[in-house]
């Protein structure tokens, strides 16, 4: 779980610093509240042998309601909604599975990988869709999978 959390961190607070609005002082604060908020978040949700069971509930979602998780370790730095409405997209979804962290910027953008691991012991496929894979369902055009890494 550390690593897929220190992706969806780190990929968070680069979209903030981007934006040049953000000390690094202020990144790093936000940056421990996020992964700390995340790390209880998903304490009883995380389940490596079925890595697919739970992906909803582990979902970052900005879709013009800002994601609590993200909101409150915000307000850890004074950012308020409006501020985060305005440095973050007005659309993102970010997937933090074990094993693959994954976003989308718009509801028609390509899903990018971030983070990816191979299981250390077999992965039941579980019957279950992932909740990318069911917001793919729908897509009119082919998905594109692109890899990206994210540097601090």
């Amino acid at each position: 779980m550390v690593p897929e959390i220190a992706a969806a961190v780190g990929f968070v607070s680069s979209l903030l610093r981007t934006r040049g609005c953000v000390s690094e002082q202020q990144l790093q604060v936000f940056s421990g509240a996020l992964q700390e908020a995340l790390t209880e978040h998903y304490k009883h949700h995380w389940f490596p042998e079925k890595p697919f069971k739970g992906s909803g509930y582990r979902c970052i979602r900005i879709n013009h309601k800002m994601d609590p998780i993200i909101s409150k370790a915000a307000s850890q730095i004074g950012l308020n909604l409006q501020q985060l409405y305005q440095l973050l997209p007005s659309e993102l979804t970010l997937w933090v599975d074990p094993y693959e962290v994954s976003y989308r910027i718009g509801e028609d953008g390509s899903i990018c990988v971030l983070y990816e691991a191979t299981a250390t012991k077999p992965v039941s496929s579980y019957g279950m869709l992932t909740c990318k894979n069911q917001m793919m369902l729908g897509r009119t055009s082919p998905s594109k999978n692109y890899m990206m890494t994210v540097s601090s």
